[in-house]
């Protein structure tokens, strides 16, 4: 394909980029230009397959038709609507489209741009919730160690990931967090792991500790992604619902990541049939084309805050772009398109042979725990001593060389490939991994 030579920049200097070593990257620029189906194509015309879904996010993959079509519609229509005291009608149709395949009981959705305003959302969600009955001490956030709830403060303060902290100062307070739940016992397991449940225990110590009168919500992704993979543990995500029900507690799942297909099911809270009372989104809800994110809460939830005279502002919070109009358009392109082509089923139907691929790299050098479920796998690495990170992404530089995008966090490799995904691209994905792998120092 012909190249616009404007699409590689003489200066990288302006560009302050986001979780990115800026100057190892200004040094030796990795750019994208174009991108179609299972495929990115860089700045030098090579291809390299999409073993990331973009960041999580791309699950149709790329440059889809209906996709492509549905926002240069939209955006010759109706650019923009206000989303405060005004409607437009393709956010009401997209929000009915979500609660449709939405877990059973989950019945509203509060637009957002991203999977950090999701969360700031749910959480601003939850403490006002029990205000508005009359449970106003209940403002205590708990989260868990190793967790990622995006990077504004209320997500970091929940979160886990210390880098992600530890240069920002104080954070919300009232915090508290719950074990992770990686395991040394649990290495190599195959989908969920057996060992485990009893940390979800530990909730019960922090509410004692706590008082269960302070505590608003607790919040888990139920499979934690950006730190490595990480799955919860059989039994693990039902005690935790058990117990924040015992104690009137509210229960969130973030679910940026394995919303919209990524477990083989709508949403994880399906896979693992556990229903929480709210569930933030983005990612995949628009394919990762056109920023936008939601919040998904039940009806109880909802109709908490629907008190009052009828023309009073029930919740005095919003983004000037909540459910702006054309990524609303984007967003029901995007779920018809999962639909026609059955990708949530798809993803399920293709996790057995990932399974088995995804674990052939066992016995590699440096592989010292492989985990997986659905279309997400992720190969940890031993670190080099005195040097944390250095070799998974030293793996993720020469897999790009070799025509394969990879995502490392730490010294751990993840990968969560587009659903359109063949048999051949994993085989491509899992045996350019392989081959890096036994050549890394």
């Amino acid at each position: 394909m012909a190249l616009d030579r404007n699409a590689v920049p003489n200066d990288l200097n302006a560009f302050w980029m986001p979780f990115t070593a800026n100057r190892q990257f200004k040094k030796a620029p990795r750019m994208f230009v174009a991108a179609e189906g299972m495929h990115y194509t860089t700045a030098d015309g090579r291809q390299v397959l999409d073993g990331t879904a973009g960041l999580w996010c791309c699950n149709a993959g790329h440059k889809r038709p209906r996709i492509v079509e549905a926002i240069q519609k939209q955006a010759a229509e109706l650019d923009y609507a206000p989303a405060f005291q005004m409607g437009h009608p393709k956010a009401f149709e997209l929000a009915n489209r979500i609660i449709d395949i939405a877990p059973k009981g989950i019945e509203h959705v509060f637009y957002t741009n991203s999977g950090s305003e999701s969360v700031e959302t749910a959480l601003k969600l939850a403490i006002a919730y029990h205000r508005a009955r009359g449970e106003g001490t209940r403002t205590r956030l708990i989260g868990r160690e190793r967790g990622y709830h995006g990077v504004n403060f209320g997500g970091i303060s929940v979160g886990g990931i210390v880098n992600n902290r530890k240069f920002f100062g104080t954070m919300l307070a009232g915090v508290d967090h719950l074990p992770h739940t990686h395991l040394p016992e649990n290495a190599f397991t195959k989908g969920q792991p057996e060992h485990g449940a009893h940390l979800a225990d530990d909730l019960e110590r922090i509410i004692a500790l706590h008082g269960p009168e302070t505590i608003a919500a607790v919040i888990v992704e139920p499979m934690a992604g950006s730190t490595g993979v990480l799955l919860p543990p059989k039994g693990y995500l039902e005690k935790l619902r058990a117990i924040t029900k015992k104690h009137g507690i509210l229960l969130i799942f973030d679910e940026v990541i394995t919303g919209f297909g990524r477990l083989g099911s709508a949403f994880a809270a399906q896979h693992y049939d556990v229903l929480p009372d709210m569930m933030t989104t983005a990612k995949g809800l628009t394919n990762g084309v056109i920023p936008m994110g939601a919040v998904l809460t039940t009806a109880e939830v909802h109709d908490a805050f629907m008190q009052g005279p009828e023309h009073m502002i029930e919740l005095f919070h919003g983004y000037t772009y909540s459910g702006n109009p054309i990524a609303a358009a984007c967003g029901i392109a995007t779920l018809e398109t999962y639909k026609e082509e059955g990708l949530f089923e798809r993803a399920a139907e293709l996790a057995p042979y990932w399974q088995e691929a995804l674990h052939s790299l066992k016995g590699l050098p440096h592989v010292i725990d492989i985990r997986n479920e659905g279309l997400i796998g992720a190969v940890e690495l031993e670190p080099i001593a005195g040097e944390p990170t250095k070799r998974a992404f030293s793996a993720f530089l020469e897999c790009y060389d070799k025509g394969v995008l990879i995502r490392t966090t730490g010294d751990i490799i993840a990968m969560s490939p587009p659903l359109i995904i063949e048999k051949e691209h994993i085989d491509q994905l899992i045996g350019t991994l392989g081959d890096v792998l036994k050549t890394l120092a």
